[in-house]
């Protein structure tokens, strides 16, 4: 990916704009807006975070999100910066949500099932720190429920003799915004449609405060069992009626 990333910058065809209004390619909201008294925030590391926000954007009651970087010590970091793994940081995707449509335990599920949690400091062909998985939270009111579901996940995993989970989980008070032509990638004109992320194909049931808001035909729209899934899919939030 980072190739690719070059070659495209050399040719003048990105915005590197960081810090103007940036409206969701999708779902046509603020991406930087906070969270209101009845929404939250997360965020999420899970490889390249391409694939893994167009994840979550696809779920109903996701209000917003955008591509980031957190977990480190340097303010306000660039793409090559983040590459170099001198940061600290993580490529991640933060997630605002409505928590009258969609629990946390449902994100964590989507978080869980949609990479590989056992490979450390990488994620498919995706080798070094920055493409860590990692949980990143600033709602103190979240971390029963994501230690919980790591605990569930890892007893899955373990009944299919897959390894122990190294997903960094920690409390943060900052995240940085990524590069504008990174917002949505995967559904900007002319993108390379590329996701590294490798799911176990193991999936997270109910755990210990789990309170899924979701039904099971959202789900059925990620079938972890093909491929890189999530690019077959189209752009469009799953609607939560059938």
């Amino acid at each position: 990916m980072f190739k690719f990333l070059k070659n495209i910058m050399n040719n003048g065809q990105v915005n590197f704009t960081n810090d103007a209004y940036s409206l969701h390619r999708i779902l046509k909201t603020d991406i930087k807006k906070d969270p209101n008294v009845e929404e939250d925030e997360i965020i999420f590391g899970c490889g390249c975070f391409w694939g893994a926000e167009k994840c979550f954007w696809k779920l109903p009651g996701v209000v917003t999100t955008s591509v980031g970087y957190a977990g480190g010590e340097k303010s306000n970091p660039t793409y090559y910066e983040v590459c170099s793994g001198l940061t600290g940081h993580s490529e991640v995707v933060r997630v605002i949500w409505d928590k009258r449509e969609i629990d946390v335990s449902d994100l964590l599920k989507m978080f869980w099932e949609c990479h590989d949690p056992t490979q450390k400091n990488r994620q498919g062909n995706d080798m070094g720190t920055q493409y860590r998985s990692a949980i990143y939270y600033k709602n103190e009111n979240n971390i029963k429920t994501i230690l919980a579901s790591k605990e569930q996940y890892q007893t899955e995993l373990s009944k299919k003799n897959l390894g122990l989970i190294e997903t960094e989980i920690k409390m943060i008070d900052s995240y940085f915004y990524a590069e504008q032509y990174h917002q949505q990638y995967l559904a900007s004109a002319g993108s390379r449609q590329y996701c590294s992320a490798s799911p176990t194909k193991v999936k997270l049931g109910v755990f210990t405060g789990s309170n899924y808001k979701l039904e099971d035909h959202i789900w059925e729209n990620f079938n972890w069992e093909v491929d890189k899934c999530v690019l077959r899919s189209d752009n469009n939030p799953i609607k939560n009626n059938i």
